[in-house]
This record gives C-alpha cells, structure tokens and sequence, in this order.
C-alpha cells in the first residue's frame, strides 16, 4: 500500500471517531483524547492545555523557523433540521456525513498525517501539531492557553474549510455595545428626551457609515446594528436606549483604531467594545508558502469568516479540505477524496518549505 493511501485511511478512520464523539464547545475532553491517543501511537508525546493537545515533530532547534499546524475540535450544537443522527459517520456516494465533519474534523485528521509525514525526513523548519478548543465561541480556554506554552511561531497553517485555497485575509470581529441617554418623561406629555429617537438616528446614519479605507482582499469595513432596546413601560418617555453593532474589520484597520474612530465620530453615543482581540489578519502573497500555493493552482482570496487566526500574533493562512457553506449546515459532510487531496497538497506544499524567522 502506497504511503499516502496510509494516511488517508488512517486519517479517516480518526475522522470517524471524531465524529463519534460529541465535542460541543468547552466540551472538547473526550475528542482531546482521541487527538493524544493518535499521537501517542504515532510515536508523539501529546501535550495538553485544557482541551487543546499539541506535540513537537522533534526537540526544538533554535536556530530554524517554526511551523505550526493548527485546527480545531470543537463543533457548534447540532440544529433540529438533521435527517441523519449527527453523531453517527455514515459513508454513502463518497460523502461523510456527521457534525463536524467539515468544520473542521477533515482538516484536524489530514494535518495530523501531514504532521506524521513531515516529521519522518528532516525539514528546515521546527513543526509543532495543535488540535485546539474553543475555537467555535472564540473561548479564553481555547488556542490562546495553548499558545502560551508553545515556543514562538513563525508561521502556521490553519485548517479550515476554504476548498484548499488559501484565505491569506480574514475579517476580524469587534462586537460594541452602544447606547444613547435622553431624559424620562411621561409620555402624554411634551416632556423629556427620547433616548430610543436619539438612537434610530444613529442607527440610520451607522447604516450609511463608511470607512475611508478599503483591503485589496477583503473589501470594506462591514458594520450591522443586531440588537436594540429601550423603556420600562409604555408611558414612560425612555432615558436610555442600548443597542449593539456587529463590526466585521479588515487589515486595513485594528480593532483598536476602528473603536476610536467611532467614538471620535459619535461623541454623543456611548461605545464599549466587548473585546478588542479578534482583529483582522492578513499574509503578503509573496510569502514563500502562498507562492507555492500558485505554482500548485490554488487562488489566494480573502475570507469573511472568522478562525483561531483572529488569536495568532504571527504570520498565518487559512487552508483546508471541504468547503465554508457547509459548516454549521444540517447533515454536514465532507467528500472523502477532498481528505486525500488535503494530505497531498500540505505534503506538497510544506515539504522543505523555507521561511523565515519572525
């Protein structure tokens, strides 16, 4: 049998226990385990942090570059609409059905045999695999406690659904909550300062609002106003209405920036981010890895959605089997062949890749 036939079935026999285990976010225990099991029985001591597991290729060296392969093992819940059970692998026409399957149970199992590949012929870089949690609900106890722990990085490869084209753009995610004060009033009356007028004319100018800079990749700054609320009670005139912006940002601006931005043009709305850490990434198409990603006909893009990308302070790209519009789907899939083609193309791609340190 052909080494990379090996993988292959070794990769979805993984799969397949993966999926046979459920691994809601921050309930990731038992799938972590699967993850260590595998790697102890390919010769790898497993390290763990929480739900994240993780193991070198070899002692680290200093003096090279470090790669680390990374994707996640946690799923959202399973919606009402599944016609299969999600928990259960079922192979029909050359598809694997189960939750998680595509986002990103394909991607966990073809980068751990390319981690077991690579680390079998000595490369000019160090490679560190990392299953991490979290990563659906962007949780403090995901990537992050991993990375803590791990040496630095100087580049990573993320595995997520993008048909094994590489996403060297992501939008980032800033969450504010917003609110505008008036004066409460009796609502019979000429009286007191509606706070719920005040907002609905922010709101209407948020709608038209547009930042002056725009990615090559991933286009303008997306803003869209999801919640509101406002008042007590009917006849009451409401002194305060809150509401909340979801922001989707682009490399052309941090998190930080966009929050001051704001409140430099609004100074009447209160504006407080959730948080300011799931900011925008992006990788420069003459890195050597996206050059390789031509030379094999694969198209650079950038990608809208959001992954532990958001948390890596260090040169990083999205690619990975199966496809985006699939995740969070009922009756999730991936096409089989698509796990082989993944194992083939990391092997290609990052076989003596060389980069350089950060």
């Amino acid at each position: 049998m052909d080494l990379k036939d090996e993988l292959y079935y070794s990769a979805t026999d993984l799969l397949r226990r993966l999926i046979q285990t459920p691994s809601v976010s921050r309930e990731e225990h038992e799938a972590a385990q699967i993850i260590g099991e595998a790697l102890q029985k390919n010769g790898f001591e497993p390290h763990r942090a929480g739900n994240n597991v993780w193991a070198l290729a070899h002692e680290i060296d200093n003096d090279k570059p470090t790669i680390l392969l990374n994707s996640h093992i946690d799923t959202v819940k399973p919606t009402e609409s599944w016609t299969r059970n999600p928990f259960d692998p079922i192979e029909e026409e050359n598809r694997l059905y189960g939750l998680g399957s595509n986002d990103a149970g394909a991607s966990v199992v073809a980068l751990l045999s390319t981690f077991v590949h690579l680390a079998k012929t000595p490369q000019p870089y160090n490679l560190i695999f990392l299953a991490s949690a979290e990563e659906e609900v962007s949780g403090a106890n995901g990537i992050g406690k991993a990375l803590e722990q791990l040496p630095p990085i100087d580049f990573a490869i993320v595995g997520e659904p993008t048909g094994m084209h590489p996403a060297i753009c992501e939008k980032g995610l800033l969450v504010l909550d917003c609110a505008t004060h008036g004066k409460a009033g009796h609502a019979a009356r000429e009286e007191g300062i509606n706070a719920l007028y005040k907002a609905t004319e922010v709101i209407e100018k948020l709608r038209k609002y547009e930042f002056p800079l725009v990615s090559e990749w991933l286009g303008k700054v997306k803003l869209t106003v999801t919640q509101i609320q406002a008042g007590t009670q009917h006849n009451i005139v409401p002194d305060r209405c809150s509401f909340v912006v979801d922001v989707r940002t682009t490399d052309r601006y941090s998190n930080t920036q966009i929050v001051k931005i704001l409140q430099s043009d609004f100074p009447d709305v209160e504006i407080t981010p959730r948080s300011l850490r799931l900011n925008s990434s992006s990788l420069s198409v003459q890195h050597p890895f996206v050059k390789r990603c031509l030379l094999a006909g694969r198209q650079p893009f950038g990608s809208p959605t959001l992954s532990d990308q958001a948390l890596m302070p260090f040169p990083s790209v999205k690619i990975g089997p199966g496809q985006s519009s699939r995740s969070h789907t009922a009756d999730e899939y991936i096409v089989t062949d698509e796990i082989r083609e993944a194992i083939e193309l990391y092997i290609c791609l990052l076989d003596q890749l060389h980069v350089e340190k950060n």
